[in-house]
């Protein structure tokens, strides 16, 4: 289980929720490694090989490295992040930061892939 923390003299929070697909055949395989990831939270699994997972980082760097870490683990498909919240002094930022927003489209060639 992920432990959400505050800081108390600078509050800051950066929460992805980010899709994943696997491949059905090593789904229990990747779902383990993606709950050995550090702030990494698998909330639902299904036969397609559908995985939804929060990820909790500390900064908007780290959250970039994870979904690249997820990205590359063995059996995973493809990941996107679908969602972002990040939080700094109790004030939210409306517009994603440029490192998750170049990251946010999806290759044709997977889309492909993943409708087949």
């Amino acid at each position: 289980m992920v432990r959400y923390r505050q800081r108390i003299s600078s509050y800051l929070m950066n929460l992805s929720g980010i899709l994943v697909f696997v491949d059905p055949g090593t789904r229990n395989r990747a779902v383990d490694s993606l709950n050995a990831l550090p702030g990494v939270e698998v909330h639902h699994v299904d036969e397609q090989g559908r995985v939804i997972v929060v990820q909790e980082a500390e900064s908007v760097t780290a959250e970039a490295a994870g979904l690249q870490r997820i990205k590359s683990l063995p059996g995973i498909i493809t990941a996107q992040m679908v969602y972002h919240y990040f939080a700094e002094d109790g004030e939210n930022v409306s517009l994603p930061p440029e490192e998750l927003d170049r990251m946010a489209s999806l290759d044709p060639e997977i889309l492909d892939r993943l409708n087949n």
